[in-house]
C-alpha cells in the first residue's frame, strides 16, 4: 500500500511539459488583429474582382483594426509575444500583399514584368520593414520610426485610389504610380527618421494653439477627404524622406549593447547610429 503514494518522476515531467506547451492567449486584442487580417484578405478578393474602391476602403478598415488591437492590448495590459508576432503576420497581408495586388491590378498591369516586380518590391520591403521592427522593438527610440511604417505606405496606396477616383484620373499605366510604388518600397527599408507621435499625450494640458491646429486640419480634410488624405499621407512620407536625404535630422537612436534592461533605459544609454559607427571605427584602429 505504501507504494501507492510514491510519485512517478516520468509522469511529473510529462505533466510539466504539457503545462508549458499549453498556450493561453488574450482574446480581445487578437480578435481585433483577426479583423485586420480579414480586411486585408477582403481587399485582395475585391482587387481580383475589379472592385478597387472597395479594396481601398478595406485597407483603411484594416488600419483601424491595427490601431485598435495595440490600444486594447495596452489598456487591458494584455500584451504578449504571441500577439506581437500574430500582428506582424497580419500586417504583412493587409499592408503588404493587399496593396501590392491592388497596385498591380489597378494601375501597373500595362508595364508587364516591370509592373509586377515593382509590386513585389513593395511587398518584400514591407516584410523586411516588419522583421526589422520586431528585432529592434526594444532597442530603438520609441518617439521615431526607422523607415516609413508599412501601414502608412499602405494608407498612401489606398488613398491614391480614392484620390484618382475623385479626380477622375486614369490610373492604368500611370508612370507616377509606378515611381511611387518603388519609392515607397525603398523608403520603408531606409534609415530615415519618421516621427511616431507616441510622445504626444493628448490627456495632458496643451497650449490653445494645438486645438486650433487640429480644427484646421479637420476643416482641410473635410473639404475634399479623398484627395486631402492622400496629400497628408504623401506629405508625411515626403518630408521624412527629404529630411533623411539632406540629413536635416539625426538618425534613429539605439540602445547601447551593454544595456540589458530596455524597460529601464536612461537617456544616457541611447546612442545615435552615426556615433555607433564612429566608435566601431575607433575600436578597429586600436586593434
Amino acid at each position: 500500500m505504501a507504494n501507492e503514494h510514491i510519485a512517478h518522476p516520468n509522469l511529473d515531467t510529462e505533466e510539466a511539459r504539457a503545462q508549458r506547451l499549453h498556450m493561453y492567449i488574450y482574446i480581445l486584442p487578437n480578435l481585433m488583429t483577426t479583423g485586420n487580417l480579414f480586411s486585408g484578405f477582403f481587399a485582395v478578393i475585391q482587387s481580383i474582382k475589379g472592385n478597387y474602391l472597395w479594396a481601398a476602403y478595406a485597407i483603411v478598415v484594416a488600419a483601424v483594426f491595427d490601431q485598435l488591437d495595440g490600444r486594447l492590448a495596452r489598456l487591458t495590459r494584455s500584451t504578449s509575444k504571441f500577439g506581437a508576432e500574430y500582428d506582424s503576420l497580419c500586417d504583412l497581408v493587409s499592408f503588404g500583399m493587399a496593396p501590392g495586388v491592388l497596385l498591380f491590378l489597378w494601375a501597373l498591369q500595362p508595364f508587364g514584368r516591370l509592373g509586377w516586380v515593382a509590386c513585389f518590391l513593395f511587398v518584400a520591403c514591407g516584410a523586411l520593414r516588419l522583421a526589422r521592427f520586431n528585432v529592434q522593438a526594444n532597442v530603438v527610440e520609441k518617439n521615431y520610426f526607422q523607415g516609413l511604417p508599412i501601414p502608412m505606405a499602405a494608407g498612401i496606396v489606398a488613398s491614391s485610389v480614392l484620390a484618382f477616383q475623385d479626380l477622375e484620373l486614369e490610373p492604368m499605366g500611370n508612370y507616377g504610380l509606378l515611381v511611387m510604388t518603388i519609392l515607397l518600397a525603398l523608403v520603408m527599408v531606409s534609415n530615415f527618421r519618421f516621427r511616431s507621435f507616441k510622445d504626444l499625450d493628448l490627456k495632458e494640458r496643451l497650449p490653445f494653439r494645438y486645438l486650433i491646429l487640429g480644427v484646421g486640419v479637420l476643416v482641410v480634410v473635410a473639404l475634399r477627404p479623398e484627395v486631402m488624405l492622400f496629400v497628408l499621407f504623401m506629405s508625411y512620407a515626403a518630408l521624412g524622406a527629404v529630411f533623411g536625404v539632406l540629413k536635416l535630422g539625426k538618425n534613429v537612436r539605439k540602445i547601447k549593447p551593454s544595456v540589458y534592461a530596455p524597460a529601464q533605459v536612461h537617456e544616457s544609454d541611447l546612442v545615435f547610429e552615426e556615433e555607433e559607427e564612429e566608435e566601431s571605427k575607433k575600436d578597429e584602429k586600436k586593434t
